[in-house]
């Protein structure tokens, strides 16, 4: 549900070349469908890249399947904008994606830049969007009141949020005591693996939300890069600004399980499902996706132990095999 590139291409290329990349680089780490994630950017561009985003959902791709858009930005917050650039920053606006209801799956938004929760309101009575609280300077009680009018996720915990302290405590605060869906990037470097454990025992195994939030050199050699016009350098498995400011990751979704499960008490079943069947059932397509069941879509993935991937099949078709 949060990626937004791979193998040299990005959401923002507003290309159906670029998706189609991007879908068969990540097939060939299991993935058999995902949300194309947006940026901070101009009006035009963002809609741009929904565009291609809409018409990729109505193909038959290379690899995974586009079941949607991820909206992060341009509705957060500049003092925890992280590698998403300042100067597209706007205020929510149900206006500014009202023609693209059927695109969007998940908004990230900044709660306390929505004035009396207008727009979290308007969203929830008229549509079925996810919204996810992310790039925030919120406080524990916003977030809490943001959850109260019907968001129900949190965007990569612990990064580009407020802190968990124990007298404010925080966005991580909010999310770690609040019955909502938590994304969490397992690379190790955006979150220390040793508090892992922790953050599942607070979440549980059906809250947790694996993502990579890969951007353009996943899956790519160590190099400079490009994110939303800005200079990305990559080395040593991580990603990040001139600044030395984070810009997403470098990460695959299989590693991301693998990493998790060695670093928890949690069972091999219960921490796929954190990359399956809680993505869907948080953006509202459990009942087609997510799990190996009759009647659901026949997306299927084959691993060994250490989650290297060997064969990725998308609603029956067979989009990668290494087995031979």
């Amino acid at each position: 549900v949060h990626g937004h590139g791979s193998c040299g291409a990005d959401t923002m290329d507003q290309t159906v070349d670029a998706i189609d990349l991007i879908s068969q680089g990540i097939a060939k780490n299991g993935v058999t469908s995902f949300l194309p994630t947006t940026m901070t950017m101009s009006r035009e561009d963002i809609y741009g890249a929904l565009d291609i985003v809409r018409e990729c959902m109505n193909r038959t791709l290379n690899g995974a399947k586009v079941l949607g858009a991820h909206l992060e930005g341009p509705f957060i917050n500049a003092i925890y904008k992280g590698a998403q650039p300042e100067r597209y920053i706007i205020k929510p606006s149900y206006d500014f994606i009202k023609e693209y209801t059927d695109v969007i799956k998940l908004v990230t938004y900044a709660p306390e830049m929505d004035d009396n929760y207008s727009f979290t309101k308007e969203v929830k009575e008229k549509t079925d969007i996810t919204l996810s609280i992310g790039h925030t300077n919120a406080t524990y009680n916003q977030a809490k009141q943001a959850f109260a009018c019907g968001c129900s996720h949190v965007t990569h915990l612990f990064n580009a949020m407020t802190p968990l302290n124990h007298r404010e405590p925080g966005v991580v605060g909010a999310a770690l005591t609040s019955d909502v869906f938590t994304e969490l990037i397992a690379d190790t470097i955006h979150v220390n693996k040793e508090l892992f454990q922790f953050i599942l025992d607070n979440k549980g195994k059906d809250k947790m939300i694996l993502i990579t939030d890969s951007m353009r050199a996943g899956c790519m050699k160590d190099g400079k890069y490009d994110l939303g016009g800005q200079e990305v350098i990559v080395k040593d498995g991580a990603a990040r600004l001139s600044s030395g400011t984070l810009a997403g990751s470098v990460l695959t979704l299989n590693k991301a399980i693998y990493n998790f499960f060695r670093n928890t008490d949690a069972t091999f079943d219960e921490v796929i499902h954190m990359a399956t069947l809680n993505p869907a059932t948080s953006i509202g397509v459990s009942d087609f996706k997510g799990s190996l069941e009759i009647e659901k879509d026949a997306d299927i993935a084959i691993f060994d132990e250490e989650m290297n991937c060997y064969l990725s099949i998308v609603e029956g078709r067979e989009v990668y095999n290494k087995l031979y």
